[in-house]
């Protein structure tokens, strides 16, 4: 299949002015839709949207041009758009007397109220669960759950240099404009590069450095303070799709991005990906992972689901449009996923987060832990939180600890589990209702201990009242105790209070 050739970027400000004027935003969508239509258009079904969009005005037209991909009348292109303008550079095409998107240009929220467009490949999102089917390899996909993942977990502190890796439509580069100084942008296919170009230049965002080339090598050399990828992470026989398999054996792309973000960052920056990893016969998962994290690198990483060999390459072939192609061709590459799996001794397959900080530190922190759980994003503060509590746990010992104050984290609540009429509670339960949402048993001591927590008394003399309350020895408490309060403060139920030892 031949590839589309792509608009110019010369006239974007005078574009965007005029989706912008007609409300072509992400909160005109949901007023001109309501939340069921646009919940559904987010899921690539449209046929609400088509309902929603039946008058001619220029925020309909706009929609059923860039988001349904249906042609409309030069006349009503022409009340919504500068048409001869987007005509001759390319973002829509002539049909007669109709005009049609040559382009996906879909509104997007940023993250303080930004009205950003996200530009992709058509035939992409929309039409339905049908995958992406016969289109071109080199195909570029807009956003997905993926993405928007990623950018919410990305720390957000200001930067001078960030790199996104594997850039695709540039929603990670967009996001890094707010917050870097410079932003690097690189692909292997030179099409996601192109349209990152349009994306940003039609967001209103500064231009990005973009290079062409596999990994960090277009970036030799180079170190930065943030990078982040979604990379092709999908483990499948061969490389297909450019957008997703990677093309290396195995989950060997994500552990490769993974080493080698090491030597690519300055002291104290991050690198924060998606990725998928084997479950090997034999092997714990924890340990394959470990294995990635390279020197000198705090790590914290998240499992957030796992699928059998079997769901995996079903969901996979699924995207690719292949349970909508010939029986026997679908079942031929269902057959080269399993054998690929099979050779591998692959069971399973895991989805997740990794995110490393340099901390050049000889006694690295690597939390690797598997949290299928709601949580609340953006969650990038959430993961800055957790490397400087690392910091903090690395570089107090147990004395110090005592010595140290403390306060409970805001939106922590206490629960007492037990039956009804029972004098005492079975279980105490701290519960996070922000950020991770995590829930933990403590003990009498543990809950006394975090419910007097509010900086004033040193966790030291806090366990001392504690003891005389329930007539134990405070040496004794003093001892057994410290273990009790790491990990409270590891999993961000409390928080140090600077400045108060």
């Amino acid at each position: 299949m031949s590839t589309p050739s792509l608009p110019a970027p010369d006239r974007s400000s005078q574009l965007r002015d005029a989706l912008l004027r007609a409300g072509f935003t992400a909160d005109g969508l949901l007023d001109l839709l309501g939340a069921p239509a646009y919940a559904a258009l987010a899921r690539s079904e449209t046929v609400p949207a088509v309902r929603a969009t039946r008058d001619d005005g220029p925020l309909q037209t706009l929609v059923r041009l860039f988001l349904l991909q249906r042609p409309v009348a030069y006349a009503h292109a022409a009340a919504a758009l500068p048409v001869e303008d987007t005509l001759a550079d390319g973002w829509v095409t002539r049909d007669g007397d109709d005009v049609r998107a040559a382009v996906d240009v879909r509104p997007y929220g940023g993250p303080e109220g930004q009205d950003w467009f996200i530009v992709s490949d058509l035939g992409c999102a929309v039409g339905g669960a049908g995958g992406i089917g016969s289109r071109h390899e080199a195909v570029v996909l807009g956003v997905g759950g993926a993405s928007t993942t990623l950018a919410g977990i990305t720390v957000r502190t200001p930067v001078a240099k960030a790199l996104d890796l594997g850039t695709g439509s540039g929603i990670q580069a967009l996001h890094a404009a707010q917050h870097a100084t410079r932003v690097t942008a690189t692909d292997l296919n030179p099409r996601a590069l192109h349209f990152t170009r349009l994306t940003l230049a039609l967001s209103g965002a500064p231009e990005a450095d973009l290079r062409e080339g596999s990994l960090f090598e277009p970036v030799a050399d180079e170190t930065y303070d943030l990078i982040v990828s979604n990379p092709p992470f999908v483990i499948s026989p061969g490389a297909r799709l450019t957008y997703r398999d990677g093309g290396m054996g195995g989950d060997d792309l994500c552990r490769t991005l993974v080493q080698q973000a090491g030597d690519r960052l300055n002291a104290g920056g991050y690198a924060q990906f998606l990725a998928n990893w084997q479950h090997v016969e034999g092997e714990e998962w924890h340990d394959r992972l470990r294995s990635w994290v390279p020197r000198g690198c705090d790590a914290w990483i998240v499992q957030r689901e796992v699928q059998d060999v079997t769901q995996y390459a079903e969901l996979w072939l699924r995207d690719a449009g292949d349970h909508r192609s010939d029986p026997a061709a679908y079942d031929t590459r269902y057959a080269a996923w399993l054998e690929e799996f099979e050779a591998r001794k692959t069971k399973a397959v895991g989805f997740g987060w990794i995110s490393l900080r340099k901390s050049g530190s000889d006694r690295p922190s690597i939390v690797v832990e598997e949290w299928p759980h709601p949580v609340e994003q953006p969650l990038g503060a959430t993961v800055q939180a957790h490397f400087e509590r690392q910091d903090y746990l690395r570089q107090h010992d147990d004395a110090a600890l005592l010595a140290g104050h403390f306060r409970l984290a805001d939106e922590v609540v206490q629960e007492q589990v037990g039956m009804p009429g029972a004098e005492d509670p079975e279980h105490v339960v701290l519960r996070q209702n922000r950020g991770m949402r995590r829930a933990t048993k403590v003990d009498t001591v543990g809950a006394g201990f975090a419910g007097v927590c509010d900086g004033t008394l040193s966790a030291g003399r806090i366990l001392d009242a504690i003891a005389q309350l329930l007539h134990e020895d405070p040496v004794l408490l003093r001892d057994r105790t410290p273990e009790a309060i790491r990990l409270l403060v590891e999993q961000g139920f409390l928080e140090p209070v600077a400045g108060a030892e």
